[in-house]
């Protein structure tokens, strides 16, 4: 075991204040028995702080402490294009999507499709972000945390999962989503505290007892490491299984800002159910968009946390500063360096104290998201498939048991699949993929959903019923095809698609569903605007600076 009596006491601490303060803040008033609003949407009452902290600490987890980190160890800084581009994203979900979001007065993202389009576009994407979230999202967080266990702790993989399921367990599945926003405001405090103790301790280590140092150094021994766009063939990085393979494939060019990069972000940030749960349960429109710009902040600064350690730690091996670390690095079965090994790897530098605080982030962003993943699934199975299809007329008691009931078994479903993951070098560029295989179809289905007011239901289940199948012919047929770039086409083909349908199908004549846009409906704060400018100033210098 690698960790000090302290660290034990300062994460055993941390367990314990999560896991109490979840219980707390789920507790009802007397006489109140809770009820569907108060458990999949925190009775509407979230303050905009609690917003942004709950929207990042359910958005970083192990997929980017680990898996980011994996990336920046492998590619460098270009991978952090996900995190300043969704500061952007961000903004434009603030102010274009949550406005009908709250109009509407939904709960769920397939509620949403119901009200535009009809019942078989809401149980058709209801099915495919079920097997999203349970098959990709909490399988990798499950599979990366047991990782950074099983590195740090020698935990086994198998305990290590079922561990890291149980904690998010122990207060999410009673409280809800009030017990996981609530909660989230604690851990994003821990999360972005130990992260920068972490990089902090990794830029010593490369600048010989001297961060400023090491952080110039970074720049200056891998320069390649600071290239923000890549072209074909300039950056070979590892495949996994002591192979190679061009970094172009995962981040392709100029198409990381003007192509794919944008149908993935648009479609996580703005249609994904437990990013967009946070910004429901807001207290109003109002304070979710500042919610929103809170939380864009702190995705600027995240590059700082989860890509800088990844690039120190590649230095530290390239230069041999340390063979215990490069010992470390590698994968126990195959003795290959596992670029995903980095961060856990990392951790063991730091000092009695610090050590428990990192671990603490590491698993505040872990069980944060799990927690969030889970209570969305349940969310999304108990309003869009038990209450059409299964329970109809269900008690309001009823429905915040079968959510309990869905949350367990997409844990228990989700624990089982994890440690096939291990063959992967990069799970943060699996996670990606595979979500992009469903992602064009979404954003297809609610941007023409929005501003389109003559799409129909036929052309919207069209979109969402050929994503996947046309992702997979595109992936087999083109190979060699960027997968950024081929949520790009496929994007195109279905909108396509759907314009042809929309327009012979409904003879040029507004479809019944559509939604009254305006620009009243539209109008944001000056609070908003101002703290919007400074985010497109600063996230635009950043490209600039690092082109």
């Amino acid at each position: 075991m690698l960790l000090e009596p302290l660290d034990l006491i300062v994460f055993v601490g941390y367990c314990m204040l999560i896991i109490g303060m979840g219980l707390f803040v789920s507790r009802e008033k007397k006489g109140h028995v809770k009820n569907s609003s108060d458990y999949f949407l925190a009775s509407k009452a979230l303050p905009w702080w609690a917003v942004g902290a709950s929207l990042i600490a359910s958005n970083i987890s192990a997929e980017q402490f680990i898996g980011m980190s994996g990336s920046g160890f492998a590619m460098g800084l270009a991978i952090s294009t996900y995190e300043w581009m969704a500061a952007a994203t961000l903004l434009v979900v603030a102010i274009f999507f949550l406005p009908v979001y709250f109009k509407k007065g939904i709960y769920t993202m397939p509620g949403f499709l119901l009200d535009r389009y009809d019942t078989r576009v809401r149980t058709t994407m209801a099915i495919f972000w079920l097997l999203l979230y349970v098959f990709v999202n909490l399988t990798s967080v499950l599979y990366l945390g047991a990782l950074s266990l099983n590195t740090i702790l020698d935990v086994p993989m198998i305990w290590g999962i079922v561990g890291l399921a149980a904690f998010a367990m122990l207060y999410s599945i009673y409280g809800g989503l009030k017990a996981v926003a609530w909660t989230d405001v604690v851990q994003v405090v821990f999360l972005v505290a130990g992260g920068l103790a972490t990089t902090y301790i990794a830029l010593q280590m490369v600048g010989s007892g001297d961060a400023w140092e090491g952080l110039s150094l970074l720049r200056k021994e891998v320069p390649g490491h600071f290239t923000m766009i890549f072209s074909k063939g300039e950056m070979m990085i590892p495949d996994g299984s002591g192979g190679v393979k061009d970094a172009y494939l995962d981040l392709p060019g100029i198409s990381v800002l003007v192509g794919g990069m944008w149908i993935t972000n648009l479609s996580y940030w703005g249609f994904n159910q437990y990013i967009t749960q946070r910004a429901l349960a807001a207290k109003s429109l109002d304070e979710a968009q500042k919610g929103m710009i809170f939380a864009g902040f702190l995705k600027l600064l995240m590059p700082l946390i989860v890509v800088i350690p990844g690039i120190a730690a590649f230095v530290i091996v390239e230069n041999g500063i340390d063979l215990s670390f490069m010992e470390s690095m590698k994968d126990p079965a195959t003795s290959i360096i596992k670029s995903d090994r980095a961060y856990p790897t990392l951790l063991q530098l730091l000092p009695v104290g610090l050590k428990g605080l990192a671990f603490a982030a590491l698993t505040a962003a872990i069980v944060s998201s799990l927690a969030s993943m889970a209570n969305s699934t349940s969310t999304i199975f108990t309003m869009d498939i038990y209450n059409k299809y299964i329970g109809k007329g269900a008690s309001e008691t009823k429905q915040v048991k079968v959510g309990r009931i869905t949350a367990l078994v997409a844990f228990g479903l989700a624990s089982l699949v994890a440690p096939a993951l291990g063959a992967l070098d990069q799970a943060f560029q699996f996670i990606q993929e595979y979500t992009g295989f469903i992602s064009p179809g979404v954003f297809a289905i609610f941007f023409f959903g929005v501003f389109w007011k003559k799409t129909t239901s036929n052309a919207a289940l069209v979109g969402a019923a050929l994503s996947i199948p046309l992702s997979i012919v595109l992936k087999i047929a083109f190979p060699g095809l960027p997968f950024i770039d081929r949520m790009g086409v496929v994007f195109l083909i279905l909108a396509t698609l759907m314009i042809i349908i929309s327009l012979v199908e409904g003879k040029g004549k507004d479809h019944p569903n559509s939604i009254d846009i305006n620009k009243e409906l539209f109008k944001t704060s000056t609070s908003f605007k101002i703290g919007a400018v400074l985010i497109a100033g600063i996230t635009a210098a950043l490209y600039i600076v690092f082109w």
